[in-house]
């Protein structure tokens, strides 16, 4: 049995966000029906195509183990049958623009009418604010949210990350709230409307930066790097290049091989109880018990002399010889793995969190398996539906029905 087993989802979601959501709501069981325009169906389909005459990987990624069903809500037929599916559903989870829903018919009054029971989650830019209506992207959501202006290098320009905190990161929010809804529901018996916000997303894994911004109302950051450089501080949180961001002071440093490869890196961290052993492994056991050295306050002001330093060390080992070295001894570091390497790292392939997949259209793909995993819910990943491949066209009807819904 399967953690959402007979739960089902009406999934009104495309491109990003959504489907991030529903998709991993579909791996831990739910039934997620995807609902999507005849002949057009998500954008993301024919966007970025790899494989001429297949859906895009954009699109296969997102939407793993479910079903999809076109449907025209713009005849009173596929009205009708959107309204038997809101009545059978526990979940409405959509990523309209703002109003799209109440255009349709389907204001949130007229969905408790149905179905007094039903959970309406979205995703949208904003929350109620001077900016609710407008429409936001992945990289939108990054400036907005903070995590560009404090991303990047001190004397460059913000910069957003390659992880999609945006988009993914709302729809894992927004699953976790709809999960919470359904709990809740068992309970009062009621469903209740979700928002993920973007721009609160972003900000809740941003989260050390605003803690960053309070502390710098009494004093420079000391654990940036910039506070050694003597380079003053401005009023907001500064762009800290590799700097941890917490208590541990740590840095990219350069491995064997970085002139010709771009991912020769390692991520080397000055953890205050594995000092002494990082002295020994780099030859500098005089700075154990040198008093400019041997405290972590002391080295604050040096830690771009001590990580130069190491970094002649890493720059005679290859990335991983680091890690065979350091990590023996409790010193914290990790490779920078190339998408190359992780999608030939076996031991994820055996976790199931790269997966091969097997399309009709495209054959043999990879995807990312689902990052929760459950003793006693093991998920199954499944390939994406083809346009409408779990649509049947009731007899003289202009509308189009799922075989459930026709029941």
């Amino acid at each position: 049995m399967k953690a959402l087993e007979g739960v089902k989802i009406l999934d009104f979601t495309h491109v990003q966000s959504g489907p991030t959501c529903t998709q991993l709501l579909a791996w831990l069981g739910a039934d997620c029906i995807k609902v999507e325009r005849p002949g057009v169906g998500d954008a993301t389909r024919k966007q970025l195509v790899d494989v001429e005459g297949a859906d895009s990987l954009y699109f296969t990624m997102l939407n793993h183990n479910k079903r999809s069903i076109t449907l025209n809500t713009k005849n009173e037929t596929g009205r009708e049958v959107l309204e038997r599916l809101v009545k059978e559903c526990d979940v409405l989870v959509e990523n309209f623009a703002p109003g799209a829903l109440d255009r349709m018919g389907f204001s949130w009054e007229r969905i408790q009418e149905l179905n007094p029971r039903m959970i309406m989650a979205s995703v949208k830019g904003f929350g109620p604010g001077p900016y609710e209506d407008c429409k936001v992207y992945e990289n939108v959501a990054q400036c907005t949210g903070g995590a560009a202006s404090t991303t990047g290098f001190l004397d460059g320009p913000p910069l957003v990350t390659g992880a999609q905190i945006g988009d993914s990161g709302t729809g894992l929010h927004l699953a976790l709230g709809i999960v919470s809804a359904l709990f809740q529901r068992e309970t009062t018996g009621r469903g209740q409307k979700v928002l993920a916000a973007m721009q609160d997303g972003v900000l809740n894994l941003c989260r050390v930066k605003l803690r960053d911004q309070q502390r710098l109302q009494h004093g420079p950051l000391s654990e940036y790097r910039q506070f050694g450089q003597d380079i003053p501080f401005g009023e907001a949180v500064p762009r800290a290049g590799n700097d941890s961001g917490g208590g541990q002071p740590g840095w990219i440093l350069k491995c064997k091989g970085w002139e010709n490869d771009p991912d020769a890196y390692v991520y080397f961290i000055t953890q205050a109880p594995a000092w002494k052993k990082i002295c020994d492994v780099i030859g500098k056991p005089e700075w154990k018990d040198d008093p400019e050295y041997a405290t972590p306050p002391a080295r604050l002001d040096k830690l771009t002399h001590i990580f130069d330093t190491i970094e002649e060390w890493t720059k005679t080992k290859t990335k991983f010889e680091v890690m065979d070295i350091c990590n023996p001894l409790d010193i914290p570091c990790g490779p920078i793995l190339s998408m190359k390497e992780i999608a030939e790292e076996p031991s994820l392939r055996d976790t199931g969190t790269v997966v091969e997949v097997d399309h009709p259209e495209r054959g043999k793909y990879l995807s990312v398996g689902c990052p929760i995993k459950m003793s006693d819910s093991a998920v199954e990943v499944e390939r994406s539906p083809l346009l409408g491949e779990h649509t049947i066209r009731a007899s003289g009807a202009i509308g189009e029905v799922t075989a459930q819904a026709a029941e």
